[in-house]
C-alpha cells in the first residue's frame, strides 16, 4: 500500500514563492503517474499539474507559465514550484499517485496566498 506525505505548505504574500513536496513510501511503481490537485471548501478538486514517469507533464490552465512540476525517482518524490502566487491559488493541495486502476490521495496540505 502507498502512502504519501506532503510538506512545504503555509502562508505567503501574493506575487510569492512556495514549494511542496510529496514523498511516496509503501508501494510506488517507477511507471506511475504522480500530480497535484487543490480544492477550495465548496468547489471541486482540480488538476494542478501531473508528471509521468517517462517525464510527460500537464498543467492546469490557472496554473501555467507560473508553476513548475518535478520529480524524483530516485527518491519516489514529487514536487511542484510556485511561482507569482496569487490569492486565487489558495486552497487545500493534494498530491495523487497513480498506476492503472490503483490510485492514493496524500492528506492535503493548506496554501494560503494574502493580498
Amino acid at each position: 500500500q502507498v502512502q504519501l506525505v506532503e510538506s512545504g505548505g503555509g502562508l505567503v504574500q501574493a506575487g510569492g514563492s512556495l514549494r511542496l513536496s510529496c514523498v511516496a513510501s509503501g508501494r510506488p511503481f517507477r511507471t506511475n503517474f504522480m500530480g497535484w490537485y487543490r480544492q477550495v471548501q465548496g468547489k471541486e478538486r482540480e488538476l494542478v499539474a501531473l508528471i509521468g514517469s517517462g517525464g510527460i507533464r500537464r498543467y492546469g490552465d490557472a496554473v501555467k507559465g507560473r508553476f513548475t512540476i518535478s520529480r524524483d525517482l530516485a527518491k519516489n518524490s514529487v514536487y511542484l514550484q510556485m511561482n507569482s502566487l496569487e490569492p486565487e491559488d489558495t486552497a487545500v493541495y493534494y498530491c495523487r499517485e497513480w498506476y492503472g486502476q490503483s490510485e492514493t490521495w496524500g492528506q492535503g496540505i493548506q496554501v494560503t496566498v494574502s493580498s
